[in-house]
């Protein structure tokens, strides 16, 4: 039994390059007045495999193999910026991510006051 995990490995890669990405789980960066808020996603990955085979007298010759993984993907915060200041928000705090978007209202309070 022959496995080509080079061949695996690069399409494995090649998958988390194209789908492991903010833009894909959360969505682009975006502009709130003079804040651009900057997705944060975590990206975990594992795989295995194995194989093996055997003769048996009754049974004869035989193989097998067998391969898996696994990709998680999670958001985990909004990266806030105004001018030089930076902020990281959490996303898992508190309630998640509905947390985050709790803030909108504040962040645009703020903005507005500053306009004014």
């Amino acid at each position: 039994m022959e496995m080509n995990f080079e061949k695996l490995l690069q399409q494995l890669t090649e998958f988390i390059q194209r789908e492991a990405k903010t833009e894909t789980v959360v969505g682009d960066s975006f502009q709130l007045g003079e804040f651009t808020c900057v997705p944060v996603i975590r990206v975990g990955l594992g795989f295995g495999s194995g194989g093996g085979g055997g003769n048996s007298p009754k049974e004869g010759q035989g193989e097998g193999g067998g391969a898996g993984a696994g990709l998680g993907i999670d958001p985990i915060g909004f990266l806030v910026t105004r001018g030089d200041q930076i902020t990281f928000i959490n996303a898992h705090q508190n309630k998640g991510l509905s947390a985050v978007f709790e803030k909108v209202p504040d962040l645009l309070e703020k903005f507005m006051a500053s306009k004014n």
